[in-house]
């Protein structure tokens, strides 16, 4: 796989910060200078934190640990999905429900809705009428969209992955208090100490955000593949073995 480089990073646009009135005090070590009023985030430390974080997400994967990509700004949205999409694990782009990690049990009755409206010939529409049937398509677009990431999520997932820890933040309360693992990428308006694992970098540029998070989303397709791989050699050798 083709390491992201500090190059890669500045024509991104990775470097520059929030105005420096707005840094957290906390973030001051990623800090290598300002310019015209902005920070400068030092690269060396977004490269390690990103080679830190997509060592403990492929430790995660290899043990068959699943993924939650979260990203609802309107920057992040459609990166998130599609690498999500492309890496097969769950995701959240639109506006974050309370409670989808600590009241899980309760977004699953909810997913569990859903799928019986969206099930062809269901029961539930038998016998309605019109303005009912009606109702009940409102309903189901309704939680198509609020779930249409994550309606596939059978478990909390083993970490979730963040684009801004500063809009992200109820996701991250969650986590902390479920004792997730989070990733994060954190701009200079932002406490680091918020994440796991946090990624210092430019979490307003589009740019930034698909390449952080298409390196993220390779690393996890890589080791997917050597799963499966691994398991195609054990059944080939049980096959030899019946034989």
């Amino acid at each position: 796989m083709q390491k992201i480089t500090k190059e890669d990073l500045l024509n991104s646009g990775a470097h520059f910060g929030h105005v420096s009135s707005k840094t957290d005090p906390n973030f001051k070590d990623y800090v290598i200078s300002q310019k015209n009023g902005i920070d400068i985030i030092n690269l060396d430390h977004t490269l390690e934190g990103l080679e830190k974080a997509v060592k403990f997400i492929t430790s995660t994967v290899e043990k068959n640990g699943e993924i939650l990509f979260v990203g609802t700004k309107k920057h992040a949205k459609d990166v998130i999905q599609q690498e999500a999409d492309r890496c097969g694990m769950f995701y959240v782009v639109e506006r974050w429900l309370g409670g989808t990690l600590t009241n899980f049990s309760t977004i699953k009755k909810s997913i569990k809705r859903l799928h019986s409206l969206e099930k062809e010939g269901s029961s539930v529409f038998e016998d309605l009428t019109k303005k009912e049937v009606l109702q009940l398509n409102r309903e189901k677009i309704k939680l198509s969209d609020q779930h249409r990431g994550i309606k596939d999520m059978k478990r909390l997932p083993s970490m979730i992955v963040i684009v801004d820890g500063k809009t992200e933040s109820i996701a991250i309360k969650e986590a902390q208090k479920l004792e997730i693992p989070i990733v994060c990428i954190v701009d200079s308006n932002t406490d680091p100490r918020l994440c796991t694992h946090p990624i210092p970098a430019n979490d307003d540029s589009i740019r930034t955000i698909q390449l952080l998070v298409t390196e993220i989303a390779n690393a996890i397709i890589e080791v997917a593949q050597k799963n499966a791989k691994a398991e195609e050699v054990e059944k080939q050798s049980d096959s030899k073995k019946e034989a």
